[in-house]
């Protein structure tokens, strides 16, 4: 899920009323990659989410996001009145994280496939939205390219683990029902390197970045409000995806779990009875008015483990500047703690949906805003 990961669902204010004939996110779908990393048209809604945690060479540390969202308009082609008329609409969030100055940016922007502005190509296996664009060379090697008018990412990712399929065999059930579930795809462990432009500054950076991929017509059930989703990368080469989806009576859904990613690729699922979560901090945004959860303690005893996560910086609120998706919190994390009573500690993301905007993926399109 796991921005934002807040947006796709938010189009759907944009759209008009979708037809039934989109396909589900059902047992017995059979992947293939590189297949699969790129667009899938049957279904209403998809994402693409890169985020990571990046040093350079004199030291300073930065967070980035590079987020693609497509919403389908129809469920079955239709006759074009035009170029423009794609049936498709693309969002697209950027963001770094300035950790030594404290300062954090962000922009967005909204497209139609129309004549090439916005895609997710199988041929080229390309996903962009104008000059901001992830491009697959090979099997695993990203090249990801970023303009911003106050700072450029241009980044080689290369994965060092194979996809990971959350939930059972990919598909990530999110509430009753059949169908209110995801086809979700991680890559968790993608070495960084490249560079990063800041106000006119160039800085050699490497580090470790994380992809989420999910693609689905309907996911949250009527009573779910937003979520808390976790990437966590350990320095003991383990991965943690892990989420809270919360309800609208103030509690935490059965739904709720996570997936253990073992040095050598393989998975454990994780339920929300294995974990347990607790806030220990939060930050107010002023803009927005939202009091965020962005310090917690984290206890897995069936993996032995025990976390703090705290954010590197607090201000890490995405706000819409032009008013076309809600207001969510998304930044970089540190995390340390022990594993079985041995030092452990790593770096990651934290994403807080819900919390300023009520998010609807519920494919009823009735609570203002999505993201993913």
């Amino acid at each position: 899920m796991m921005s934002a990961r807040l947006i796709a669902l938010l189009l759907t204010l944009l759209l008009a009323a979708l037809p039934a004939e989109w396909r589900l996110a059902l047992p017995g779908y059979r992947y293939a990659f590189p297949y699969d990393h790129f667009a899938h048209p049957g279904y209403r809604t998809e994402w693409w989410y890169f985020t990571g945690n990046i040093h350079s060479r004199d030291g300073r540390d930065f967070g980035y996001e590079l987020t693609f969202f497509r919403q389908g308009r129809h469920a079955k082609p239709t006759p074009s009145t035009g170029v423009w008329d794609s049936g498709e609409l693309y969002l697209a969030h950027l963001a770094l994280t300035d950790i030594h100055g404290q300062r954090f940016f962000h922009s967005e922007r909204l497209n139609r496939a129309g004549p090439g502005l916005a895609g997710a190509d199988r041929e080229t296996q390309r996903i962009w939205n104008g000059n901001w664009s992830v491009r697959l060379e090979g099997e695993r090697h990203w090249k990801l390219e970023a303009v911003h008018p106050d700072f450029a990412l241009h980044l080689d990712l290369v994965s060092q683990k194979p996809p990971v399929l959350h939930g059972e065999n990919g598909v990530h059930q999110k509430a009753e029902g059949a169908g209110k579930a995801s086809h979700y795809i991680s890559l968790t462990r993608l070495r960084t390197s490249g560079e990063i432009v800041l106000e006119g500054r160039r800085f050699t950076v490497n580090g470790d970045s994380w992809m989420d991929h999910e693609f689905f017509t309907h996911s949250m059930g009527d009573e779910q409000t937003g979520w808390d989703w976790f990437s966590i990368q350990l320095n003991d080469r383990t991965e943690l995806m892990l989420y809270r989806l919360r309800r609208r009576d103030g509690s935490v859904d059965a739904y709720s779990g996570g997936t253990f990613v073992a040095p050598n690729g393989t998975t454990t699922r994780l339920q929300l009875k294995d974990i347990s979560f607790r806030n220990t901090a939060t930050w107010k945004s002023a803009a927005s008015g939202a009091a965020y959860p962005v310090a917690w303690e984290i206890e897995i005893p069936r993996l032995g483990l025990k976390l703090t996560a705290q954010p590197r910086m607090e201000a890490q609120e995405l706000r819409s500047e032009r008013k076309i998706g809600p207001s969510y919190w998304e930044g970089a994390m540190r995390f340390t703690g022990t594993r079985d009573g041995k030092p452990v500690n790593g770096a990651g993301y934290l994403e807080l949906t819900g919390y300023a905007d009520e998010v609807d993926l519920s494919g009823r399109g009735e609570r203002g805003g999505m993201t993913r």
